[in-house]
């Protein structure tokens, strides 16, 4: 019988897990690294695998266990890439081929434009909040597609009921991962659908506004003032979650 880890760390990259200063960081990446048979790592990130690949090049990065990327549309095994086949297929049946379909309901919209990459389960743009019609997250919801708005930077267009969240939910159903040793961390709104399930979660402390107030209240929550990789160590001891304090 597999003996299941003290800790299950589901975070964000950019801001959250990557935030706050360099002895910050490595304050956290050091407490993992000699716990590691303790962790399992999920990344659950906007990034898409290339340049989670080249983060994980760096000497002292932490490896993550599986990765939750592109806002919750894929989901793999994070050493091989492999994709968890069962979370994948469900995705893709939830977007139906609706990269062309999105792309042409917003194709001339002023103040989007259209990030680079190739996405296969989401559409994602740059928006300028001053120019943008406030009305298009709402449009694209009627067609069919889920939304969300982040860092008055990103608008994402993704399948019906998928996001970080969700995806998250069904990875640790899929893995047997106890919920109740998970701890969820973020910064922006595309990490709110983290707060929404019901984990113990942390705000960071560099997080934007939007995000602060959208979880204000939530008791599952914990609003930290410190930054990033130190917000995820201070939320640790907040919810009693760390994995190192009843080690020998």
């Amino acid at each position: 019988m597999v003996t299941p880890p003290k800790l299950v760390l589901a975070t964000d990259l950019d801001g959250t897990f990557l935030g706050g200063s360099e002895s910050q960081r490595r304050a956290l990446y050091d407490r993992l690294a000699t716990h590691r048979d303790r962790v399992h790592l999920i990344f659950v990130t906007g990034r898409d695998l290339p340049h989670i690949d080249q983060l994980c090049k760096a000497p002292g990065f932490p490896l993550p266990d599986h990765i939750v990327g592109d806002v919750g549309t894929t989901v793999v095994d994070g050493r091989s890439h492999q994709p968890v086949a069962a979370i994948q297929d469900w995705i893709a049946t939830c977007w139906a081929d609706g990269g062309p379909r999105a792309h042409a309901l917003l194709r001339d919209t002023p103040g989007l434009s259209p990030q680079p990459g190739t996405f296969a389960y989401r559409a994602s743009y740059y928006y300028e909040p001053d120019v943008l019609d406030p009305d298009v997250p709402e449009r694209v919801r009627r067609a069919g597609f889920d939304c969300i708005v982040s860092a008055d930077t990103f608008l994402d267009v993704l399948p019906p009921g998928v996001s970080k969240g969700p995806s998250l939910l069904r990875l640790l159903d899929h893995l047997g991962l106890p919920r109740d040793r998970v701890l969820v961390a973020g910064d922006t709104l595309n990490d709110l659908s983290l707060f929404q399930t019901g984990l113990r979660g942390v705000v960071v402390g560099n997080a934007e506004k939007a995000l602060r107030d959208a979880t204000e209240g939530l008791p599952h929550v914990h609003h930290s003032p410190a930054p990033g990789a130190a917000g995820i160590l201070d939320a640790l001891d907040h919810h009693d979650l760390a994995p190192w304090e009843d080690s020998p």
